[in-house]
């Protein structure tokens, strides 16, 4: 073997024992840094501080009453489609809303029958499923369905409530943020609580005076 190819073959050896030393102290870190890379971080979500639970008696001029949390307050819907005793149970720190719509029954009952279940049926495109709950008291004369809305639907639980004969009245929550079962549950399943009670603590006044008090209020 002459000389330069005994220096190539050298050089060569050299190139290939620092190659191979170079491997093993640079694979370790180059893992490490693709396994930050890669690795699934956690799915976190903002701390949120729920208010403590406390009722109190709304008793309005209108022919029904019940009991709200004291974390909400009660408005006359100002839209322009708006009928006596229509309401808006706000929850301010809670960013959402329980509509209300009180009709008078006189034999139609079947129509806000019909316009409640379509109502709720709307909510199925983006719904998981829907279960319907019986709300059945006789002694106060409360009859009526609460549909719980799973999935994404921009309504998570709507009711009905009437007395079958002379007063029907559907509500439906709203919160006023884009529709996301995994960040908006805990919140849902809270509100749901108070929604819970309201009906429980539901009761028919039958009074057709209050109905006539809450008509000449609007009317000025």
């Amino acid at each position: 073997m002459n000389k330069v190819s005994h220096a190539h073959y050298q050089v060569v050896s050299v190139l290939g024992c620092l190659l191979i030393f170079m491997s093993f102290v640079l694979l370790p870190s180059c893992g490490d840094d693709d396994d930050e890379t890669i690795a699934p971080k956690p799915r976190a979500y903002f701390r949120l501080t729920l208010p403590e639970k406390k009722y109190v008696p709304y008793n309005a001029a209108c022919p029904f009453s019940f009991e709200i949390p004291d974390y909400t307050h009660v408005e006359n819907d100002k839209s322009f489609r708006a009928e006596p005793c229509w309401l808006n149970l706000e929850f301010p720190s809670l960013n959402g809303k329980l509509h209300l719509t009180y009709h008078e029954v006189n034999g139609d009952i079947d129509k806000y029958l019909e316009q409640t279940y379509e109502l709720a049926s709307k909510h199925q495109i983006k719904a998981s499923g829907i279960e319907e709950k019986l709300v059945s008291r006789d002694s106060s004369k409360v009859y009526g369905l609460i549909y719980e809305i799973g999935g994404n639907a921009a309504s998570s639980i709507q009711f009905f409530l009437t007395d079958s004969t002379k007063h029907f009245i559907r509500g439906a929550l709203y919160f006023n943020v884009a529709p996301n079962t995994d960040s908006i549950s805990p919140v849902v399943d809270f509100v749901k609580k108070d929604i819970y009670h309201m009906i429980k603590t539901f009761e028919w006044k039958n009074d057709a005076a209050s109905v006539r008090f809450a008509k000449a209020v609007n009317k000025k």
